[in-house]
């Protein structure tokens, strides 16, 4: 008797049958991607046949929102498969990702152009446009938004200029893919050994074991330190191994300019030149007048606006800074380096605060600072976490926990993936596994967020215990994440954080004004060893120390924004070396000698592989935004309810419903200013 053996269902082709309908890592299969990937462009070609030879006259319904609202047995497979299989590719990588990923990628791009540059979809959307009658506020802006994005897509081109359009985005994907494969590489390929023991002076004991368990995982004797920001920072902070920072800065530093496969600076150019032409196809000057048409700021002169005013106010007290800095330095060495100034930052902050970041670490052990972060959301807005062991993961660091409203209801699920490996991009970031939408029914289709870092690992004899700074960077994405769950939105596409590149870091970084208050230290930071509660001297010290090396930390985030500029303001050929244009692009905000032999632009993912190119003035233009937001707290009080509702109401809840500064303005009641992020970080504006 044969047995019937049933074909293993693709499980992106069914519903996941989760909790919560959240993604089923646990039966996805590599082989799972491509098939889903192929069969949700088939789909997608299918609802654009549908949709532009539909008899009936063009009505919002029936062609800008017959997909955005279908709600039918996962008819937008492809947005489906995208989202788990791109987020891994970050938080979960290996070869097989990325070798599949350089295969989809020019396919994915050229669909993504065929429904953009659809010549009857696109009439059909501009019929709406120009006819529409009686559509809500929210309706108009997605109509508005929807016809802008066609035109931004080129769908005014001539058929000539639709085709050196499609060569030019397909490029740019590929290409700015291949960067982040680079960067990865050259992060992984990079550890320093060290097998003599007098070689760890002046580390802490959680650099040391760190190390040590690193090691070990490799199969080697003695400690081995890496270029990921738990590794690396302690050891240029605390090593007084001078040649051997010189080593790690080096490394860090050079990242991408090798002479390798894995060289960015080829990439780079042509990204520069391949954004500046697509941005003249469509008809603007330069990249950054295509991309600022789009954000707060509006338009070029006001980048610089705010980026000059911030050099300004900044540089005068940056230069003391450094002054003190080198004075501190000339202790020991002759001439300060790049690789002394974390070292020497350290000797210089606990001489004058007596406040070390080794200090503050035992008494920030993960678990307790998760409470804490949770518990902050709950005090402010009512809401509670629960994890849920029974939500698939993708890996055993990651963690899933359903959040609930102040009244009990069910209102997302938060995902925290918290540390280092080897598959995982470094630094740390937010996105969705699902947006938030209602659909036609009329069901609030709640969001499925995620929380992805690199923070210090648990070693055998310790916990993860973080650094303050680490705590921030919990703040920072938990702040993100609160954007998404909040959301209550009626279009996925305008819901959560799909809102303006300068607008979009107002709630994470506002989230990390709450890491120096007293109130919220005192509902976590306890020794995690004895118990003890972080005590109120050391918090003294915190604040007190708040604003050291302000102003230069403040410069080198303006330099960032200096360079991104540079590149996307050019109107010709792009054809300078990377390293020294580099170099005289952020000079005015550079206080110190520059070294030639390193490079910022070709590890600089933000402006090259992610969304932020002509946008990294952002951070700046949000940090005006969330000091003086969050004064209006303090003058409240920081835990006041009445105030967090109404910074939930108006513009955690809002994405893009609106234009951000009508919501801004709802919140505050006023535009806001420089003046409290001046007096924030102790910067005295000059008189006129």
């Amino acid at each position: 008797m044969s047995e019937v053996i049933e074909k293993r269902k693709n499980p992106f082709f069914e519903p996941y049958k989760t909790p919560h309908d959240t993604v089923p890592f646990d039966r996805i299969c590599m082989e799972d991607y491509e098939e889903a990937f192929m069969e949700g462009i088939r789909r997608d070609e299918e609802y654009l046949e549908k949709t532009i030879n539909n008899p009936a006259k063009p009505t919002f319904d029936n062609t800008i929102i017959n997909k955005e609202d279908d709600t039918e047995d996962y008819y937008d497979l492809l947005d489906r498969v995208s989202t788990v299989f791109f987020n891994l590719l970050s938080a979960e990588t290996n070869d097989e990702m990325d070798a599949l990923a350089q295969k989809m990628s020019p396919i994915l791009t050229k669909h993504a152009n065929d429904m953009r540059l659809n010549e009857k979809l696109f009439q059909r959307v501009k019929y709406v446009h120009l006819h529409h009658r009686k559509l809500t506020p929210e309706e108009k802006r997605l109509l508005d938004d929807c016809y802008e994005g066609f035109v931004r897509s080129g769908a005014l081109l001539s058929p000539e200029g639709k085709e050196r359009l499609r060569q030019l985005t397909e490029e740019v994907s590929l290409l700015g893919l291949q960067f982040s494969q680079n960067l990865l590489k050259e992060n992984k390929a990079f550890s320093l050994h060290i097998t003599d023991e007098k070689q760890l002076d002046g580390l802490p004991q959680t650099a040391i074991d760190a190390a040590a368990q690193e090691a070990k995982e490799q199969g080697k004797e003695g400690w081995i330190f890496t270029l990921d920001a738990p590794s690396y920072s302690p050891f240029m902070t605390y090593s007084t191994q001078r040649e051997l920072r010189q080593k790690m800065y080096m490394a860090y530093n050079t990242k991408g300019i090798h002479d390798n496969e894995n060289n960015n600076l080829a990439i780079c150019q042509r990204l520069i030149n391949l954004r500046r032409e697509i941005a003249q196809l469509l008809g603007y000057k330069t990249y950054a007048d295509y991309v600022l048409k789009r954000r707060m700021a509006k338009n070029v002169r006001s980048v610089y606006r705010l980026l000059n005013q911030l050099v300004d106010a900044y540089k005068p007290t940056a230069i003391k800074e450094k002054e003190e800095l080198e004075k501190e330095s000339r202790r020991t060495i002759s001439h300060l380096e790049p690789w002394d100034i974390g070292f020497y930052s350290h000797k210089l902050k606990l001489k004058k605060y007596n406040i070390d970041a080794e200090m503050l670490r035992p008494y920030f052990q993960l678990d307790k600072v998760i409470e804490g972060v949770f518990g902050l959301a709950t005090r402010l807005y009512g809401i509670t976490f629960k994890e849920n062991k029974q939500i698939p993961v993708y890996h055993s660091d990651v963690k899933a926990y359903e959040v609930f409203d102040k009244d009990g209801t069910y209102l997302a699920v938060f995902y925290a993936d918290f540390h280092p490996r080897k598959g995982k991009q470094g630094g740390a970031w937010m996105t969705e596994y699902q947006g938030q939408w209602i659909d036609k029914k009329g069901e609030n289709i709640r969001p499925h967020v995620s929380v992805v870092m690199n923070l210090t690992k648990p070693t055998p004899d310790k916990p993860a215990l973080l650094t303050l700074g680490e705590v921030e960077t919990f703040l920072h994405e938990f702040g993100h994440a609160l954007h998404g769950i909040f959301s209550n939105c009626r279009f996925e596409s305008l819901s959560g954080t799909n809102v303006l590149w300068d607008f979009v870091e107002l709630p994470s970084q506002f989230m990390e004004n709450f890491a120096i208050e007293k109130e919220f230290l005192r509902t976590f930071a306890f020794h995690h060893e004895t118990g003890e509660p972080l005590p109120d001297e050391l918090i003294r010290r915190i604040v007190k120390s708040r604003n050291f090396m302000a102003a230069t930390a403040c410069l080198r985030q303006v330099s960032f924004g200096l360079l991104d500029m540079a590149y996307y303001t050019k109107k010709d050929e792009f054809t300078d070396d990377i390293i020294p244009f580099e170099k005289k692009a952020w000079e005015k905000a550079i206080i110190s000698k520059q070294r030639t032999d390193t490079c910022m632009t070709t590890q600089f993912s933000h402006i090259m592989a992610g969304g932020y190119a002509a946008g990294y003035y952002s951070y700046k233009w949000a940090e005006v935004l969330d000091a003086d937001a969050f004064a209006v707290f303090k003058r409240k009080g920081i835990f006041a309810p009445s105030t967090a509702q109404r910074f939930r109401d108006c513009i955690l809840s809002r994405g893009s419903t609106e234009d951000p500064m009508t919501l801004y303005k709802n919140f505050k009641g006023s535009e806001p200013t420089i003046d409290a992020l001046l007096k924030r970080n102790g910067i005295k504006r000059k008189a006129k």
